[in-house]
This record gives structure tokens, C-alpha cells and sequence, in this order.
């Protein structure tokens, strides 16, 4: 009887522990309470890169986290680009099969083009686009790889392209219907 005792309060101080340290956010932190418990020294109280955290103090308590940094596209000059066509459809493919649509475009604007990014809506959808800069009048292609696998029925795709346009997005759809191979 008095193990079982021992064991609850084990368990109750522990669980009142973890609710202090993960939880409660009222009152002072836990670094104010320490400091105020121990006496003061004449070494700052402002931790420098060279000192080594006690592990008690959590080091990334009060800290904001960092700006999100803006894409490039968004910093660079904008031109345009004109795709020949936006969306294709695959009409019926089986199932394991890998398709590819190749998309051409051209910069239509006044300044260098620069693919940022290309991505598929899910795993089975994979573009394939130009590392370089596209000069204006220069053509490029951006090649949509899908491969359905166990997917049936009718199928969408997009493939969202991040580049020093307006908008910086660009949207291709891809679509199928995908059947069980006979």
C-alpha cells in the first residue's frame, strides 16, 4: 500500500512538473524565478554566442522567429512570359505508365526570365524547367512528367511555377483519365 502511495506522488510531481515547464506561460519564466533565487555577480545577464546554455534554460525562450525571407521573384525585375498552351489532357492512359507533355514558352517582356521553381501538385506529377536565364524573345520548355500509378478515374494535375513575373505564379493543368491495364 504505502508503494502504491510513494508511486502516485511520484507520478504527481512529475506531472505537475511537465505541466510547469511545457505549460504555463502565466507569471515569471522560469529563468526570472532562478535569477531572482540567486544572488547577483557582475557577469552580464545577456548570454554571448561563447557561452555555454545551462540546459534548464530553454535558449530559444522570448525569441520571435526570423523574418520570412521574401522569394527572388519577388526582388527581381519582372517581365512576362506567354505559354503556347496551359493545360493538356493526356486523354486515357493505364496505370504504371510515365507520360510527358513538353510546354513552350516564350519571354514576352524586357527582361531576363528566371524560372525560380516548378512543382507538382502531388509526387506523380514532376517538371523538368530551364536552370538559365530565358532572354527576352527566347524561347524555353518546361517538361510535366506524370506518372499515375495505382490512380484511377479521372485525374487533375497542376504544375505552379515561381518566376520573375506578375503574378510570380504561373498555374499548367495537366489532366487524365487513368485506367486499370486489360
Amino acid at each position: 500500500m504505502k508503494e502504491n502511495i510513494k508511486i502516485g506522488l511520484l507520478g504527481l510531481i512529475a506531472f505537475t512538473l511537465v505541466v510547469d515547464v511545457f505549460f504555463m506561460d502565466e507569471g515569471p519564466s522560469r529563468r526570472d524565478r532562478q535569477e531572482q533565487a540567486t544572488p547577483q555577480s557582475n557577469i552580464a545577464a545577456t548570454p554571448s554566442p561563447n557561452n555555454v546554455v545551462n540546459p534548464i534554460n530553454n535558449p530559444f525562450e522570448n525569441q520571435t522567429p526570423p523574418p520570412a525571407q521574401p522569394k527572388l521573384s519577388e526582388t527581381r525585375p519582372k517581365t512576362a512570359v506567354q505559354f503556347a498552351e496551359m493545360a493538356h489532357d493526356f486523354g486515357t492512359i493505364d496505370q504504371d505508365t510515365k507520360n510527358t507533355k513538353v510546354f513552350k514558352f516564350t519571354n514576352t517582356g524586357k527582361e531576363p526570365l528566371i524560372i525560380e521553381d516548378a512543382k507538382g501538385s502531388c509526387g506523380c506529377t514532376v517538371p523538368t524547367y530551364p536552370k538559365e536565364p530565358i532572354k527576352p524573345g527566347e524561347t524555353g520548355e518546361i517538361e510535366v512528367a506524370y506518372s499515375p500509378g495505382k490512380q484511377s478515374g479521372a485525374q487533375t494535375k497542376t504544375v505552379t511555377i515561381t518566376a520573375n513575373t506578375e503574378p510570380i505564379t504561373t498555374t499548367l493543368n495537366i489532366s487524365a483519365n487513368v485506367q486499370v491495364p486489360q
